[in-house]
């Protein structure tokens, strides 16, 4: 009768020669906590920017309108100040969101230029990754097939 071969030992010893490199992942780890880190940062920054416009402008909208409120002696009074008073905001607004949109656009580009730099570093680590990966299951194919033809010479 033939005796067929077990393979169990040669594929464990097979697996066992794939390493499993734990410092790449810590080192993803690090670098995308590194660039979480800088994304929000900037976002927390273009919010506080945000705010703090908007309550600039809420309180210059505020102070405008208190000549608006104030008693007149004559009712032609009451429309020169509230045409004033859409003239001044109709500037204001433009000039705020004016304001708003370069926030907007700095946020932007900084938000660009984190992830092409990101982007430019994960390339770099990937083509690393894959040359070491190549290079070791080589070495693991290589022990592997040997192994297996001297199991199969005995």
């Amino acid at each position: 009768m033939a005796n067929t071969q077990d393979f169990t030992a040669i594929f464990k010893d097979m697996m066992g020669s794939f390493p499993v490199d734990t410092k790449n992942m810590e080192e993803m780890f690090k670098n995308q906590s590194a660039l979480a880190e800088k994304l929000s940062a900037a976002n927390l920054e273009a919010a506080q920017k945000s705010t703090e416009l908007s309550a600039k402008w809420a309180q210059d909208t505020l102070a405008k309108f208190g000549e608006v409120t104030r008693a007149k002696s004559e009712p032609a009074d009451y429309a020169k100040a509230m045409s004033d008073f859409a003239s001044s905001s109709a500037e204001a607004a433009s000039e705020h969101m004016a304001a708003f949109a370069e926030i907007a656009k700095k946020l932007q580009t900084e938000t660009l230029e984190l992830m092409l730099s990101a982007g430019k570093d994960m390339s770099d680590d990937m083509t690393a990754a894959a040359k070491k990966a190549g290079a070791d299951a080589q070495a693991a194919t290589r022990k592997a097939s040997s192994q297996t033809a001297q199991a199969a010479s005995k």
